[in-house]
């Protein structure tokens, strides 16, 4: 024989069973209950009797409900969507609070991680700049480091020149001794001698000169080779000194950056630390939202029972026949009615 499938009815009494037990319904709890049955279907009814739930949660209460219960039920029920309300605004001003100061940690985080980075970008083109400086010095200075050994070469030449005169003017003089000696032994030669003298001291006094002026030379070329060479080191000072302090300051804008970016990362920690806690708290109001519906629906419950109870209790019999029939129920409803 094929096995027939759960009705609503089913479902319905057994929603009953876990609501007095003070459970909430669920697609699992009811199959726990029935012991059969597949989740989809189940879940198909559960979701109509929720339907069901919603569309009667509005209805007027029924008329034979005493004014005073109705009255308590009513002031009930205010004071618990008070309460939810009271809760839930509270939760919900405290969780916004909280992740607009992550949102502007963050903002701000973002803002001087953009400034050390302007930064750094500031200081590389600085840093650009000074190299490029140093190496048109270092060039300037290799220029004057060929100059330099160009006028060497030259002071070489001289002084080259200079012994070669030397040299020549050792010669000549030994030349004139040797000719003062002759002449002592030859007297007829005395005239060619006073011209050879002559001559010869015009010579002498013509390589002197050249002497000296290639003396004065080589020192004038001395003082201008140590005075570039002089300026050219105090540049090149300089310029190691600037390049020096550019990578102080280029060291010390990495550590900055270094602090803002662990800085932003502590900021994103904490936001998410926050979007948790967000989470856990909007947990905690829907939690508080369902033990609302849970009070309610127990509400509910008791007035629907106190209903039944007030259209159930015998009515005496003297009472019947001055309660009229009307479209609200028979007037001989109870247990002894007409048979």
């Amino acid at each position: 024989m094929a096995r027939s499938g759960v009705r609503y009815e089913d479902v319905q009494r057994a929603i009953d069973a876990l609501l007095e037990k003070g459970e909430a319904p669920s697609v699992h709890k009811v199959r726990e209950v029935l012991g059969t049955g597949s989740f989809t279907t189940i879940s198909e009814h559960l979701r109509e009797w929720r339907t069901r739930r919603e569309e009667n949660r509005d209805l007027p209460p029924p008329r034979g409900m005493p004014e005073a219960l109705q009255e308590l039920a009513e002031s009930l029920w205010a004071k618990a969507q008070v309460s939810a309300n009271e809760a839930l605004a509270h939760y919900r001003q405290e969780a916004e609070g909280r992740v607009e100061t992550a949102r502007e940690e963050a903002g701000e985080a973002l803002r001087r991680a953009e400034d050390a980075e302007q930064r750094e970008s500031a200081l590389a083109a600085h840093l650009a700049r000074t190299e490029q400086r140093l190496e048109e010095q270092s060039g300037e200075l290799a220029r004057r480091e060929s100059e330099r050994d160009v006028l060497a070469e030259r002071e070489a030449k001289l002084a080259t020149r200079q012994t070669r005169l030397e040299a020549q003017l050792a010669s000549l003089q030994q030349e004139h001794e040797r000719q003062q000696a002759l002449s002592e032994q030859a007297a007829h030669h005395q005239e060619r001698l006073a011209r050879e003298e002559k001559r010869h001291e015009s010579s002498e006094a013509r390589l002197m000169g050249l002497l000296d002026e290639a003396r004065q030379e080589r020192q004038t070329a001395e003082k201008r080779h140590a005075q570039r060479l002089q300026q050219l080191e105090a540049r090149l000072e300089r310029a190691q000194q600037v390049a020096q302090e550019a990578r102080g300051a280029l060291a010390e804008e990495e550590k900055r950056h270094r602090e803002t970016e662990w800085a932003r990362l502590q900021a994103e920690e904490r936001t998410r630390t926050l979007q948790h806690e967000q989470a856990l708290m909007q947990a905690r109001i829907d939690e508080q939202k369902q033990l609302l519906e849970e009070q309610v629906r127990r509400l509910r419950d008791l007035e629907t029972q106190l209903h039944r109870c007030l259209w159930q209790a015998p009515v005496p019999a003297r009472n019947r026949e001055e309660v009229p029939e009307n479209d609200e129920g028979p007037a001989d409803a109870g247990p002894s009615g007409a048979r």
